[in-house]
């Protein structure tokens, strides 16, 4: 299975997200967490928390593998509503995870993607985009890089 093994362990991450979604926004806040990630189902699943200590909340990501469909399932919660967000389906291909789902934000329907890239036994990158209206406009509001913590994984 190719998939999310790699994510297994702690991690330290630098965030950098966009002030305003989708408003013409070039306004960035940069803050750190730091997340770890748990195996289940012998890699056909995993869960991670993430803490980030300068925002006051933390989040969990629940990531599903499908072997009939070979398609994964990642699903987000935050401590701060306790909303499961819809989730973004896709897989890896070529060492690339593309994932899409459909969600609203400020009222307005949105297609969403997450992409993870430049993966690596000792980093990866992961970054979200919304797209309104038609959804061939996609803005990157959220990106994250991803460091091993010494020790982990």
């Amino acid at each position: 299975m190719s998939g999310f093994e790699f994510l297994a362990g702690s991690w330290d991450v630098a965030n950098r997200r966009r002030q305003r979604w989708l408003a013409d926004c070039d306004e960035w806040d940069e803050f750190p967490a730091s997340s770890t990630c748990w195996p289940l189902f012998g890699g056909a699943a995993n869960v991670d928390e993430i803490t980030f200590p300068t925002k006051g909340f933390t989040g969990l990501t629940l990531r599903l593998y499908e072997p009939a469909t070979k398609v994964w399932t990642l699903s987000w919660v935050n401590s701060r509503d306790g909303r499961l967000t819809p989730p973004v389906t896709g897989g890896f291909t070529d060492g690339v995870g593309t994932f899409y789902g459909e969600d609203r934000h400020e009222g307005q329907d949105v297609r969403v993607r997450f992409i993870w890239s430049r993966i690596t036994p000792e980093s990866a990158h992961w970054e979200q985009a919304f797209a309104a209206g038609d959804g061939q406009d996609w803005e990157t509001n959220w990106v994250m890089d991803l460091t091993r913590r010494a020790g982990s994984g």
